[in-house]
């Protein structure tokens, strides 16, 4: 029996879990402790393997210190899913989110937000360009 591939929003929050996770440097254990759950249940659920039930989400949210909604935040239109024209904001590019869930995107993120020049960043994006050019 062919093993099903994990939902598009459960894969989504799932890496939001482990974003914000990895934000506050806390390890899948530290929060499988806090759930009364092992580290690997949490991997479960950061991969999208497992569904992440409400009341658990909410419990995570509370451990995590964000609202319930961070998790859905840009979340991919479920199969003919419509937004209504002014109704919410264009979700972000699903890479940004997968970006930011990768260790170095997050220590990137966080090492660039603590130049306070803004020249020197505006430098140093114009560089990655660059590099980034030159495939």
């Amino acid at each position: 029996m062919a093993k099903k591939a994990p939902n598009p929003i459960d894969k989504h929050v799932g890496s939001r879990v482990r974003m914000r996770r990895m934000m506050l440097g806390m390890s899948q254990e530290k929060l499988g402790d806090a759930l009364g759950l092992t580290f690997q249940q949490v991997q479960k659920y950061e991969k999208g393997t497992n569904r992440i039930g409400a009341s658990r989400l909410q419990q995570i949210a509370h451990i995590l210190q964000v609202p319930v909604s961070f998790f859905f935040e840009g979340a991919p239109l479920a199969p003919g899913g419509q937004v209504t024209p002014g109704m919410s904001e264009a979700p972000s590019p699903a890479y940004v989110s997968d970006f930011l869930a990768t260790s170095d995107g997050l220590s990137l993120t966080k090492s660039f937000m603590r130049i306070k020049n803004s020249k020197l960043r505006r430098r140093i994006v114009d560089l990655v360009e660059q590099i980034a050019g030159e495939e």
